[in-house]
């Protein structure tokens, strides 16, 4: 279990927008929302090891800027998917709830040979993907 991430907070400018955001994506992925907290809330996974992913609302001048993958910081989150449908399930959920689709479910063999994602983001631009299959390493 060593060296497992046990979990994640990421930074949005509107906690209720993002809250709608990931109650859907993370509800799809398996997790539920298990606190609300002035400033965000945290959704967990019971009895996993990578078991909590909070949101913080930013302050100051923060709260004014979109996410730049590019600057020092987080590039982007990926989940597993357990298929190739289930990847193609949830890019129907996100069409669903208008979230931005970066790239629509394809093939990557550029990431390995079973390589099958599709990539998206957050309402603060933040890259998300959910990926099927093995890579390279």
């Amino acid at each position: 279990m060593r060296g497992l991430i046990h979990h994640i907070d990421l930074t949005v400018t509107d906690k209720e927008r993002s809250r709608r955001f990931y109650d859907t994506v993370l509800g799809f992925l398996g997790y539920r929302r298990s606190a609300d907290y002035d400033h965000g809330s945290d959704w967990d996974r019971k009895g996993e090891p990578f078991h909590s992913i909070g949101i913080f609302e930013a302050r100051g001048e923060a709260a004014k800027q979109q996410h730049d993958r590019y600057s020092p910081g987080l590039h982007h989150l990926a989940w597993t998917a357990e298929s190739r449908d289930d990847v193609d399930t949830l890019h129907d959920l996100l069409r669903d709830i208008d979230a931005e689709v970066l790239d629509a479910p394809a093939d990557y063999p550029r990431y390995g040979p079973t390589y099958y994602a599709v990539f998206f983001a957050d309402p603060d631009g933040l890259k998300l993907e959910f990926v099927f299959g093995a890579t390279d390493q």
